[in-house]
């Protein structure tokens, strides 16, 4: 196989320079099992493993106890946490890799299972239709969540603020800060989920507000170039937008006063499971109005990854699954190599398997070279 020629070419973005262009998405693996919600040394052999990423973004990690949405996520918000990532961040730094925390907040997707019985928190009281949350009983179904107080949402910014204090601490690179998937600043953002009538809601000025503040509060505890943010203008089955092209080009156009290291969208290829064939493309134009680096992510292999780089469709290409199942993806790329086949029944398990278990090519060689002496 000839090898390509934009994947393992090296880029800089913002402080950090880049030994390649493949990204190692954001993924909950729900590996947290503790009651502190804190890393573990299994966290730091799955981080370590996949160190050959040109950057890693972990899991969401919420920003408080208000964040929480999912059993055994990690967060940022506490000394025990801090210390469990410090642990993951000197390692992975060790292996030679640069590592990113992504700050999450879920907002009205939780339950109260997580929040003492109070109703998880929105920028309205609308009910996620269709969403469930994983709790110690299993999925259950989301409720109507409680409109955050206008009086609120400055703490709810302050958040972000410690978090991002507290990532710094951890050692981390840098913070990528969770504006997809349906949680708390994608719900402010899209009317589908914020029909509020003060300054934080209507006019897409005013949806934009809470992400933009949010934004500056990590910008001021990081430095613009250590802080990326993620979009999802696509939607999901939770929410969506009446013009996603309008919201999602204001809010880039809005970022560039801020000179972030990256915009990270998320929009799935045509027949991909994931794809949203009925809702407008947004990505193209979002790319185009961002002044700086652009990720993209959404089902890509090796090659169609390496055609959108080609294409100049972006400068990065994240990868999720496939780095699940293959900590050095990065090598089997580069020598053509078979993946593994990930487990998804393991996805969101506690313990080892399927989570740092997964054979690195060199491991593969040998466990064949026995097979072939025996």
């Amino acid at each position: 196989m000839t090898q390509t020629t934009h994947l393992f070419s090296p880029f800089t973005v913002g402080a950090l320079s880049l030994p390649n262009r493949l990204v190692m998405a954001p993924m909950t693996r729900s590996r947290a099992d503790n009651p502190e919600h804190k890393p573990t040394d299994m966290h730091v052999e799955y981080y370590v493993q996949r160190a050959s990423a040109g950057l890693i973004i972990t899991e969401g990690s919420q920003v408080s106890e208000q964040g929480v949405g999912y059993i055994n996520t990690p967060g940022i918000y506490s000394e025990e946490q801090v210390a469990g990532w410090k642990k993951v961040t000197d390692a992975v730094h060790e292996a030679g890799g640069r590592i990113y925390i992504q700050l999450w907040h879920v907002g009205r997707v939780s339950h109260p299972f997580f929040h003492n019985g109070e109703l998880p928190v929105g920028p309205s009281a609308i009910k996620p239709e269709g969403a469930k949350a994983f709790t110690g009983k299993g999925m259950e179904e989301v409720p109507t969540p409680r409109a955050l107080e206008l009086s609120e949402i400055p703490g709810v910014v302050d958040q972000f603020r410690q978090a991002a204090r507290n990532a710094k601490a951890a050692g981390f690179d840098g913070a990528e800060i969770h504006g997809a998937n349906g949680y708390l600043l994608d719900q402010f953002l899209q009317d589908g989920s914020n029909q509020r009538t003060d300054e934080y809601g209507g006019s897409v000025e005013n949806r934009s507000r809470f992400v933009l503040e949010v934004v500056q509060a990590v910008v001021d505890e990081l430095g613009a170039d250590r802080v990326g943010i993620r979009f999802s203008p696509q939607g999901s089955a939770s929410i969506q937008d009446s013009d996603p092209v309008a919201t999602f080009s204001y809010v880039t156009e809005q970022l560039n006063q801020f000179n972030l290291a990256y915009l990270h969208v998320i929009e799935a290829l045509p027949g991909h499971p994931m794809a949203q064939p009925s809702r407008p493309a947004v990505a193209a134009k979002l790319h185009e109005i961002f002044n700086g680096t652009f990720i993209l992510n959404g089902g890509y292999t090796q090659e169609t990854a390496e055609a959108a780089l080609a294409n100049n469709e972006a400068d990065l290409i994240a990868f999720g699954v496939p780095f699940i199942a293959n900590p050095d993806l990065v090598e089997r790329f580069e020598q053509g190599a078979a993946l593994n086949t990930p487990d998804p029944t393991t996805f969101y398990v506690a313990g080892e398997k399927g989570y740092t278990d997964y054979p690195s090519l060199q491991e593969t060689k040998e466990a064949a070279q026995d097979i072939e002496q025996k």
